[in-house]
């Protein structure tokens, strides 16, 4: 059911990282100017939790 690290190939990561930027142009096609940077707003609260963690060692 799990995999180890050792499973995860390049091209598993490759796959992913196209269908991110699939998803996104999905989102700009849907959403127009919004959905160019609705990621980047979703991830402001991730990214501060990662400076929050970051910061306390």
């Amino acid at each position: 059911m799990f995999c180890d690290a050792e499973d995860v190939t390049t091209r598993d990561w490759a796959y992913s990282a196209v269908g991110l930027f699939l998803l996104w142009g999905v989102l700009i096609l849907l959403f127009g100017l919004p959905g160019l940077y609705m990621p980047a707003v979703a991830m402001v609260p991730v990214m501060f939790l990662i400076l929050l963690r970051i910061s306390r060692g």
